[in-house]
């Protein structure tokens, strides 16, 4: 008796296990389906998630979620959270993935499933033009008073070179405190620099001069899932078929692109 019972408590072991399984991270891209939406978590960041003049995201992030969300069979919806709080809401389940120009960190790559890398970047000081001559390199710039966007890999390059630093809660918040002139400069991705400042952009009258850091890119998923290998599978068929590269070019970063390269 001693025995069967035994086996009927392995057995039911077994088949908790296999049930977690089928329903935890590892089992996200199943979860997504049946579901019927891809809810991605993004930051308003162009060239990578921004609103067009009609409301709707777009980006070369946001086009590509949208691909991979076609690609399931569900539709796709955005969520702006918190960068702060991007593990937390994954680990909850408000978002399925980070998919904003997310910088493969120790402690991004430590706390969720990433793809791998599909665009360099680099983290670049954003200053007037006029005075972009005086600060070429962070020990020029040490004398500024910085904007940076909380929790970003912005904030940890002002805290690297010892900068005097304001926290916001995004990158395009950071701009317009330079614009207006309550901080003297800003640490933004070099991505959206050249989408966002310089001539013929809203930012006229701002530059980009040094570049503090060199990066990757990564996509976040729940830490287990299988929802990154898929992106990653899809990724590289986009870039079989061309559609990665057009799509990166109408953003203007094809030349970070290094997924296929």
């Amino acid at each position: 008796m001693k025995k069967i019972i035994a086996c009927l408590l392995t057995l039911v072991f077994v088949l908790s296990l296999t049930a977690c399984g089928a329903n935890g991270a590892g089992s996200d891209v199943d979860y997504i389906k049946k579901k019927g939406t891809l809810i991605v978590g993004i930051t308003d960041f162009a060239p990578m998630d921004y609103k067009d003049d009609a409301g709707e995201w777009v980006g070369f992030d946001a086009d590509l979620a949208k691909k991979v969300a076609e690609s399931l069979g569900v539709e796709v919806q955005f969520v702006e959270i918190d960068w702060d709080n991007k593990i937390l809401e994954l680990k909850n389940k408000s978002i399925d993935c980070v998919w904003n120009g997310m910088t493969l960190t120790d402690e991004v790559t430590s706390s969720m499933e990433c793809t791998k890398p599909y665009c360099n970047n680099a983290q670049v000081i954003v200053v007037k033009s006029d005075v972009a001559d005086q600060y070429k390199d962070a020990e020029s710039a040490k004398i500024l008073s910085f904007a940076v966007e909380s929790g970003s890999a912005g904030e940890a390059a002002a805290k690297d070179n010892g900068f005097n630093y304001t926290a916001l809660t995004s990158q395009a918040d950071t701009l317009m405190e330079v614009e207006a002139g309550t901080s003297d400069a800003c640490i933004i991705d070099l991505l959206m620099a050249g989408a966002m400042v310089g001539e013929g952009t809203s930012y006229s009258d701002l530059v980009h001069t040094a570049e503090l850091t060199s990066e990757e890119y990564g996509i976040g998923c729940r830490k287990g899932s299988d929802l990154a290998a898929y992106i990653d599978g899809q990724l590289e068929a986009y870039a079989k078929d061309g559609s990665l590269d057009e799509i990166a070019t109408t953003y203007g970063v094809q030349d970070a692109v290094v997924v296929g390269k």
